[in-house]
């Protein structure tokens, strides 16, 4: 009998099973482990020019498994830089691009300065601020003006965001004078804001949510115009065959 056909034992099959918590991690576990054995035999070839063509070769798997980015400008320099990384930098093969190193990958990025700002009056946000630092520098004049009455304007608009009652325009113009230090003055000025009743409805509206795009309305059983419910098909309750 030859010997390509012996018959296997069921036990010593089951017993040399393997189990993904006995495996080892997969470092990129998008391309799945039978790649990743396939970067790990070439990784113990010793010829130097079978090793560079078996990392070629699986550079060409990794592209047919991302065919919509073979477009993508910098791709193989993306699949060079994985094979390294799931060889655990283990491979030695000449690459076209740069080789990575542990060491960069590693480097965690600076902290961000997030700007800590606590303002006296939180509702009105870090931008009137900044525009009212803006305004402060800007000359007097028509445009200077124009500018004081819109960022007055947008504060009662974010005050009423937070105090849906009222506010009185000698409110907004206090708390202006105590933002801008003292240099933008409205509160003896005869000028007047937006209606609160016109700025409510402007809330109400952007605070409306619209329906997401692709999701299906939920239509009634009546006839928008008759109020009459809709007439059934006469196949709709037909019994299939």
């Amino acid at each position: 009998m030859n010997s390509k056909y012996i018959k296997e034992n069921s036990n010593d099959v089951v017993h040399h099973l393997e189990y993904n918590a006995e495996r080892s991690h997969l470092i990129i576990p998008e391309y799945g482990r039978h790649l990743q054995k396939l970067i790990d035999q070439a990784t113990k070839i010793e010829d130097d020019v079978e090793r560079n063509k078996a990392a070629k070769y699986i550079i060409q798997v990794m592209g047919s498994l991302n065919p919509h980015l073979r477009d993508v400008p910098d791709f193989q320099h993306k699949l060079w830089d994985q094979i390294f990384i799931m060889s655990d930098f283990k491979l030695v093969a000449d690459s076209p691009y740069p080789i990575p190193s542990r060491e960069v990958l590693q480097l965690k990025p600076d902290v961000l300065k997030y700007p800590q700002n606590f303002p006296k009056y939180r509702f009105y946000g870090n931008n009137i601020k900044y525009m009212i630092d803006v305004a402060n520098k800007w000359e007097d004049g028509e445009m200077k003006s124009a500018l004081v009455k819109v960022i007055a304007n947008h504060m009662k608009k974010s005050y009423l965001s937070w105090n849906k009652d009222t506010v009185k325009d000698d409110v907004i113009f206090e708390h202006l004078y105590e933002l801008s230090d003292g240099k933008l003055n409205l509160i003896q000025s005869t000028e007047e804001l937006l209606n609160t009743t016109d700025l409510l409805r402007t809330n109400k509206r952007v605070s409306n949510k619209i329906l997401p795009v692709g999701q299906p309305k939920i239509l009634s059983n009546k006839n928008t115009k008759t109020g009459k419910p809709n007439p059934v098909h006469k196949n709709q309750n037909r019994k299939p065959l």
